[in-house]
């Protein structure tokens, strides 16, 4: 996605890629960073801790493209990291959903000072509630991206994320967070969505 800045804009901007799992968020991610670090500008890339599913330090699309980033605990290790890089241009921050709520301030900050901040995460959960963090980014980013998937059920436009146990949608007191890929998740669009009871 390209955006036309006015040539007397201040840098400094907020950019969210959000939607549901399997939408190419994280491609979307990886390929703005990419095309910034091709621009010789300074990226940093950081990933939650937690999201070890291909990578532990590196951050992968479901189809295999993939960057390197630095594991982070929490939004403190990110400005930690941050306090000690000079000139950074860019950073990057995956799966923003499962950081601290202080993500949101401390990325506001960022774009404050004149860093461009480019983010992705889930918009909703599986029970179809906004996801923490990326519901606040909503509305401080300068540029939103909601993309879609493919409905697994009917090949429809999806919207929602669907978490499958044992073959059948998950309960609305399941653990709202569990790492995964595509052997417990499907991407379903409003009509075979079903809301978890």
């Amino acid at each position: 996605m390209s955006y036309r800045i006015n040539p007397k804009s201040k840098r400094g901007w907020i950019e969210l890629i959000t939607g549901c799992m399997f939408a190419g968020k994280t491609e979307e991610f990886i390929r703005r960073l990419k095309r910034y670090k091709y621009a010789q500008q300074e990226v940093l890339v950081f990933k939650p801790k937690i999201d070890d599913r291909y990578s532990e330090t590196d951050v992968f699309s479901h189809s295999g493209m993939s960057i390197a980033s630095i594991p982070a605990k929490n939004s403190q290790e990110i400005k930690d990291v941050v306090a000690k890089t000079k000139n950074i241009d860019i950073i990057g921050i995956d799966e923003v959903q499962f950081f601290d709520t202080d993500i949101v301030e401390v990325l506001s900050k960022f774009a404050d000072e004149g860093i461009i901040v480019i983010a992705n995460g889930l918009d909703k959960d599986y029970r179809n509630d906004p996801f923490q963090n990326v519901d606040k980014l909503l509305v401080q980013a300068e540029y939103v991206d909601k993309l879609t998937s493919i409905c697994f059920i009917c090949g429809g436009n999806a919207s929602r994320t669907q978490r499958i146990v044992n073959g059948v949608p998950a309960k609305a007191n399941e653990p709202l967070v569990v790492i995964s890929a595509n052997e417990k998740y499907e991407a379903r669009c409003r009509h075979c969505y079903i809301k978890p009871s």
